[in-house]
């Protein structure tokens, strides 16, 4: 979602993956080579870069991303392969980015081998020239890759095997996601691995779709148990992603803005197993931040384990192609 516009932002301001697409579906003229720079968040407090421990997260890096490529900004999903390295991400304008990661250890510290592309609809059409805008979430189940865009409060699924040219396909998805809010629905998507409880269902959560106790509305597609829970809602935040933890915990990443306290982050982690039709889940809060820290409007989210087999989040921001946003990475290493 346009986070920065719905918030007033504007009027303010005036007032004052590479090895996942085979060759052959690299071959377009759709994809087009970009160049990402990057330069090292020192550190996640802006007060004292020295601590790394924040709640139950220690944080490994960060890097404010820029290119000269129009279309790059607004990222809104993220998705890595199982290499550790290798990302398919997007941004709410309906565009492909695709790369690689550079490490130091755990530590990301730059991008190579970018490419972007449009994101295409069943005919072969782009989303944008069906005015299908903000694609706003991503989740995966090996080559089958789900996107949910917000406006239009559905679901479409992509094979990884296709490249940057694969078709979206819209799949049936409940009834309810059609009346979510305008501008403030279908806004994170996770798939539950089928060894996990609600293996094998698509999770998806409203950005600020309310029940009538005021909790966010979320629902479960396939896996067997099929039907509509509740997120909890904490103050005035909006959920803005989601991925699945190897530790069978759904993580949700959530943020707001505020004029005069800026940006707000909060991580909260919920056991799968607390998931189910009808019910009500808050989950732990594992993070939260506000402008005293290096945060943007972080809304994407991908998990991940490293080379010891520790828990890794890494975080994108959308920077509502602005020039007073930042296009952000964040890594931290979730200490159970």
């Amino acid at each position: 979602m346009r986070f920065a516009l719905r918030c007033g932002i504007f009027a303010l301001i005036a007032a004052s993956a590479v090895h996942a697409f085979p060759a052959a579906a690299q071959k377009t003229d759709s994809a087009e080579k970009i160049e990402i720079t990057a330069r090292e968040v020192a550190g996640f407090d802006k007060r004292d870069p020295k601590p790394a421990r924040f709640g139950e997260l220690e944080f490994v890096g960060g890097l404010v991303l820029q290119s000269k490529f129009k279309h790059f900004g607004g990222i809104s999903g993220l998705h890595i392969l199982s290499d550790g390295a290798s990302f398919v991400a997007h941004s709410d304008r309906a565009f492909w980015l695709r790369g690689k990661f550079r490490f130091d250890g755990n530590r990301i510290i730059g991008i190579e081998q970018a490419e972007m592309a449009p994101m295409r609809g069943p005919d072969g059409r782009t989303l944008a020239s069906r005015k299908w805008f903000d694609t706003e979430s991503i989740a995966a189940d090996g080559d089958t890759l789900y996107i949910g865009i917000e406006r239009a409060n559905q679901v479409l699924r992509y094979r990884l095997s296709e490249g940057m040219t694969a078709r979206g396909i819209p799949i049936p998805a409940p009834s309810g996601i059609r009346r979510l809010p305008f501008n403030q629905g279908l806004e994170a998507l996770a798939f539950v691995p089928r060894s996990m409880p609600l293996g094998g269902a698509l999770l998806a959560i409203s950005e600020r779709g309310l029940d009538e106790n005021g909790n966010i509305i979320a629902f479960i597609i396939g896996g067997g148990t099929p039907g509509t829970f509740a997120v909890k809602r904490t103050d005035q935040f909006e959920i803005s992603d989601a991925a699945i933890s190897p530790s069978g915990h759904l993580v949700i990443l959530e943020r707001y803005y505020r004029f005069l306290t800026g940006i707000h982050m909060l991580i909260r982690a919920i056991p799968l197993s607390e998931i189910r039709p009808g019910a009500l889940v808050e989950g732990k809060v594992l993070i939260e931040a506000d402008s005293n820290f290096e945060i943007d409007n972080m809304e994407a989210l991908a998990i991940t384990k490293g080379a010891n087999g520790e828990i890794l989040l890494t975080l994108m921001s959308d920077n509502n192609f602005n020039f007073f946003q930042r296009s952000m990475l964040l890594r931290f290493v979730w200490r159970q």
